[in-house]
């Protein structure tokens, strides 16, 4: 496998559609997967979020404390998402397979949806919770709760601000972090929630205030489940701009068209292109191939990028129209 800063360009010669150039490049713009110490932020998020939902399911039960216990059934689902971004982390390091040519990366995508859909699911939990406590309110003995939830809130959120410096290149570091600031606002408003009842005495408090951050987490959430299912579906990653990349191809010297353009995410890091291009003379084949390549990783972060040269010479490549994939 080609790493970073490593680029092979191949050039062979078929009939079907003229003769064919084929570049494949992994450029130095693109990222192998989440940053290295990810690991250990997962490993160390699981820990700590597994002994939170035992001690915040214990305390609940022996508090007699609904929101405690719902707190921690939200939090089991968030250690069960961790796993499954972990999971996805080390699948996108995985070697290809004479089976799998593009190795496991793709199950980053799919463990990035799964954990939208549970962050979902949790939501849903709470918001039934919260209405059916709206209808009858229950008592909740609020000093332990306010000590158990303060105690959750500041165990989420330093486990928030260890995914905090990945999330903006990798799908799955972001749902981690997201879970866990979800989480932090959720067991801070537990606290607030049971301050507040304590000095009022109305019980209605609480499952407001838990309807009001279910609807900031589906806010949150419902973009990375959409881009999520984007990227599982083959979809231009977002920030990718198609009509630039295709521009910039149509601009190289010596092309006279671009056509059967193909943009997706091999990973939740990682992004591949295909592309026919119209190139008459066919001047240095190598280093054209080896240059758009190189511009294609440092201008759009298309680090896998594979080109097809026609010369034009033979009969119209029947990828050409733009309907036909």
């Amino acid at each position: 496998m080609a790493h970073a800063g490593h680029h092979h360009a191949h050039d062979h010669g078929h009939h079907d559609h003229g003769r064919h150039d084929h570049g494949h490049h992994h450029g130095p713009g693109h990222h192998h997967g989440p940053p290295p110490d990810a690991g250990r932020a997962f490993a160390i998020a699981v820990g700590l979020n597994t002994a939170l939902v035992l001690g915040q399911a214990a305390a609940g039960l022996w508090f007699g404390s609904l929101a405690l216990l719902a707190d921690a059934g939200h939090n089991l689902s968030d250690v069960l998402s961790l796993v499954l971004a972990w999971t996805a982390a080390v699948l996108a390091r995985r070697a290809p397979t004479a089976r799998r040519t593009y190795g496991l990366r793709k199950g980053s995508i799919l463990a990035s949806l799964a954990n939208a859909v549970l962050l979902l699911v949790a939501v849903g939990v709470i918001v039934s919770e919260a209405i059916r406590r709206l209808q009858a309110p229950a008592e909740v003995a609020t000093t332990p709760v306010m000590i158990v939830a303060g105690l959750g809130a500041l165990i989420n959120t330093a486990t928030a601000m260890m995914f905090m410096r990945g999330r903006h290149h990798d799908l799955n570091i972001r749902g981690a972090f997201l879970h866990m600031a979800a989480d932090a606002g959720v067991s801070l408003a537990v606290v607030v929630g049971a301050g507040l009842m304590a000095l009022t005495g109305a019980l209605w408090i609480d499952p407001a205030l838990s309807l009001l951050i279910a609807a900031v987490i589906v806010i949150g959430t419902w973009g990375l489940l959409r881009e999520s299912m984007d990227l599982a579906l083959d979809a231009v990653p977002k920030g990718v701009d198609v009509d630039a990349v295709r521009a910039w191809l149509a601009s190289r010297p010596g092309v006279t068209d671009v056509h059967d353009l193909h943009i997706w995410a091999m990973s939740t890091t990682e992004t591949a292109l295909t592309a026919h291009i119209t190139r008459p003379a066919n001047a240095d084949p190598d280093g054209f191939l080896h240059a758009a390549c190189e511009g294609l990783a440092h201008r759009f972060g298309i680090g896998h990028a594979t080109l097809q040269v026609e010369t034009g010479d033979g009969d119209a490549c029947r990828l050409a129209p733009a309907d036909v994939v």
